[in-house]
């Protein structure tokens, strides 16, 4: 392969990342909860239940918002459930996982776990089997100081401070036949539009994400958040967006390719905000919230992966085992969110422990990372900052990617997919210049050239790079460090100058010191 050119200046800049940019997702389904996070009996689980090595790994992931209580679960969920004296809590039916909710983790379960992981919580109200009353309810539950009924059953339940819960998400993926109580465009901004003005009556403070289309191949998509926003701009700040790449052809460079269709994504949702807002003569603008994105496929159309029969409890389902293939994809997700830092300001890995994850448990066992972990860890550690506007000069390459809504395939043409992408991440006050590069050609070595004008002098403060032979390669319970970042020796610096030579489908972090 020729040589790929790189150039960017200090000046230049998409924007700032979020620190909301780096979320994640807790939902009760499968073992996320139970026997994820919440483990009571385990030999490292505390007094509360909480699992200390999950714990530990979530830590060192650096997650900085975390997503409750779904997903599709919340359709059906009433909060209620979820509060009060354990014994008391009721089981029931969950129609979203065909499963037996034990409600034995709730949300104030939920906010110890968060401050306890130095983390932001994300609420999700139910919008589907209920509606603005049970939303603004929770509201004032969690968040009103005392003296009122709803403030004082929470003092009462060993919470006396108000959990003072900033991001609220008004449902999820309503426009989704599988979703309860699934409703149309004009029926769902209606009723989010009232549950917005009576939950931030109570709490003017808090900002809410409204629910997008489940996906850019639904036929809902792009006419859903046109009538969803006029119906709530005045309400919200932000819309949601959910994508899961797949490899269902078994088609690599496919695969690959396939992250730059979430810029695509990103751009046409950012364009029918800005419909909404110029319709509206206003100067506000929408922002993205892109609450569920993974790599996922394999436990999807699978029935047997994603239903046990008979109602259990915490079933294992949709444990998606995550290969070095899917890492790569998954760090051009990474790279993606970065470069529409000026409007995705919210984003969640979906999810985070057992169920698609980037961390695995056994019950009653151990813990460990799986490939896609670290790529969302540097990601996280490494991409705050601003991100830099980039020219990249890179050979190109063509594919057809499938992305089926349901059973039916349908398949998006991609012209001329770089081999090359990269996001370039300023941390003025770090002082360091992060590259993170993905080289997507499978057999042939990257030599890469980067000028980083306006910076002066750059050198290398440390570069990993994480690749296999096999592409097919997991971590395991046996082998949990399988797949794990080395050092990438071949970087050189001369002032502002950087070579590389980046191995064959692999993902690269450069940090240097500027």
């Amino acid at each position: 392969m020729r040589n790929v050119e790189v150039r960017f200046h200090r000046d230049f800049a998409i924007g700032t990342t979020h620190p909301r940019l780096f979320g994640a997702f807790i939902e009760h389904l499968g073992r996320c909860v139970y026997g994820g996070i919440f483990e009571p009996g385990h030999p490292t689980a505390d007094a509360r239940g909480f699992r200390q090595d999950v714990m530990a790994l979530v830590r060192e992931l650096a997650p900085t918002i975390m997503r409750y209580p779904g997903g599709n679960f919340v359709s059906g969920y009433d909060w209620e459930d979820g509060v009060g004296p354990i014994a008391e809590r009721p089981q029931r039916l969950d129609l979203a996982w065909m499963s037996t909710e034990t409600n034995q983790f709730g949300t104030n379960e939920f906010i110890d776990w968060c401050r306890m992981a130095g983390i932001e919580p994300m609420l999700a109200v139910n919008l589907g089997t209920r509606g603005g009353d049970a939303a603004r309810r929770m509201v004032e539950y969690c968040n009103h100081p005392g003296g009122t009924t709803l403030s004082e059953r929470r003092r009462t339940h060993g919470w006396d401070k108000p959990h003072g819960v900033k991001f609220w998400c008004l449902g999820n993926e309503m426009d989704g036949p599988w979703q309860m109580e699934a409703k149309t465009a004009t029926e769902y901004g209606r009723v989010a539009r009232e549950a917005a003005k009576m939950m931030k009556w109570f709490d003017p403070s808090i900002e809410l994400a409204a629910a997008g289309s489940s996906g850019r191949r639904m036929p809902t998509f792009g006419a859903w958040e046109d009538t969803v926003l006029q119906h709530t701009f005045d309400h919200v700040e932000y819309i949601s967006l959910h994508t899961y790449l797949n490899n269902y052809d078994q088609d690599t460079p496919a695969f690959l390719a396939s992250v730059d269709l979430m810029d695509d994504f990103i751009d046409e949702v950012v364009a029918i905000a800005d419909a909404v807002a110029a319709r509206r003569r206003s100067s506000k603008r929408i922002m993205l919230s892109f609450d569920e994105w993974n790599v996922w496929y394999r436990t999807r159309r699978n029935r047997a992966a994603r239903i046990k029969e008979g109602w259990p409890v915490a079933p294992p389902i949709l444990e998606e085992i995550y290969n070095m293939e899917d890492a790569l994809a998954f760090g051009g997700c990474c790279i993606s969110l970065l470069n529409h830092a000026d409007r995705v300001t919210a984003a969640c890995l979906a999810q985070l422990v057992n169920v698609i994850a980037p961390i695995m448990t056994e019950t009653g066992g151990p813990a460990w990372r799986q490939t896609i972990f670290w790529p969302f860890m540097q990601f996280s550690r490494m991409g705050r900052g601003r991100v830099l506007r980039t020219e990249i000069r890179s050979p190109t390459y063509s594919a057809r990617y499938n992305d089926p809504q349901g059973p039916i395939n349908d398949y998006y043409d991609i012209p001329a997919a770089p081999y090359l992408k990269l996001s370039a991440v300023h941390d003025d006050k770090a002082g360091t210049l992060t590259l993170f590069a993905l080289n997507r050609s499978l057999t042939e070595e990257m030599p890469l050239a980067v000028s980083a004008a306006g910076f002066g002098k750059v050198a290398v403060k440390q570069a990993l790079q994480l690749c296999d032979p096999d592409l097919e390669a997991v971590n395991s319970k046996t082998s949990p460090d399988r797949i794990a970042p080395k050092p990438l020796a071949k970087v050189k610096t001369s002032g502002g100058q950087v070579e590389a030579v980046l191995a064959p489908a692999s993902w690269n972090v450069i940090q240097l010191a500027v």
